[in-house]
């Protein structure tokens, strides 16, 4: 009985590091170098400049600091600011969609899914389809990984219309066996 408490108190403690792990990555993407220029290549660009938006077509990478974005297709929504004389002057990011094969890289934290969503306002990331994260050699998965940035909280979910299960591969000391 007391075994079994011990198994059960260090699969907490693991999930809880696991957890940290994961959202001080995120955090980290959002906030480091958010300043630093935006770097992206793609096959294809498309500017709807009525839509306050630009589509990024084939082959895309983008890059900030050192986060790396890439997937087939990335969609940049912008809001125009204007200067005192009414002109417009400068655009900021509100929301960036990718999707197909989305992959975001930075130090040793990966995401991977068929579509990442970040809304700039409410500091939400969401990766969706197949979602995969991985800090390490730790991994977490299920259909749907949302984070938010603020609160430091993330909640990964499974599709409820199919039998599964959220999953997490944990590697306790996997610092030390590098």
């Amino acid at each position: 009985m007391q075994r079994n408490t011990m198994l059960s108190n260090k699969k907490l403690i693991l999930s809880a590091i696991f957890a940290i792990l994961f959202m001080s990555c995120i955090t980290a993407i959002a906030q480091e170098d958010s300043d630093a220029p935006i770097h992206i290549e793609a096959d294809r660009m498309i500017s709807q400049e009525d839509a306050n938006s630009v589509v990024f077509i084939g082959n895309v990478d983008a890059r900030q600091g050192d986060v790396t974005i890439r997937s087939d297709e990335m969609t940049v929504y912008y809001t125009q600011q204007k200067n005192s004389s009414g002109k417009k002057s400068s655009s900021q990011v509100h929301r960036l969609i990718c999707k197909k094969n989305v992959e975001v890289v930075q130090d040793d934290w990966l995401g991977t899914g068929n579509r990442m969503d970040y809304f700039a306002k409410d500091r939400k990331v969401i990766l969706t389809g197949n979602a995969k994260a991985w800090q390490g050699q730790n991994m977490v998965t299920g259909k749907t990984i949302t984070y938010y940035l603020d609160e430091k909280r993330s909640i990964v979910e499974q599709d409820q219309s199919r039998p599964g299960r959220v999953k997490a591969v944990l590697h306790p000391d996997s610092d030390k066996k590098k």
